[in-house]
């Protein structure tokens, strides 16, 4: 049996993603595990106190959606792990998938192609975690 690591942004639009590693533990035999990585390095320019005013605020925001994505998997038969880390989103989600032993690691395409997720920007990232994890990576 293997793992799978499925990281969280939030919202509806990252249902596809879900349900694909929801199906893909089930069809696997595979655990299941839902990451959700806080990173406020965007505001590093700003006053500390509202740093940890939208820390905490992500946090929580963070929790209920992995609250949701394992309802998801529940209500489809597959137990599921949640996890949320704090830091730069690649070196947390390498850091998750090496100390979990993680065999596959799910990327969802954002609805909107924007600069930052361009098809070519996230092949290249997928690459990235592939080297750094000898985890297989499938971009949906």
């Amino acid at each position: 049996m293997g793992k799978i690591l499925c990281t969280i942004r939030g919202g509806e639009g990252s249902y596809p993603t879900q349900d694909a590693a929801i199906a893909l533990a089930r069809e696997r035999g595979d655990d299941l595990v839902f990451l959700y990585v806080v990173d406020v390095s965007f505001l590093n320019q700003t006053a500390a106190p509202l740093v940890v005013d939208v820390d905490a605020a992500l946090e929580k925001m963070g929790r209920f959606q992995l609250t949701m994505a394992h309802e998801r998997a529940a209500a489809q038969g597959i137990k599921a792990r949640v996890v949320v880390r704090r830091g730069r989103l690649r070196p947390e989600m390498v850091a998750v998938a090496t100390e979990l032993e993680v065999g596959l690691i799910v990327l969802g395409r954002p609805q909107r192609e924007t600069a930052v997720f361009e098809k070519a920007t996230l092949q290249a990232f997928a690459a990235i975690l592939r080297s750094e994890t000898d985890a297989e990576v499938l971009i949906l």
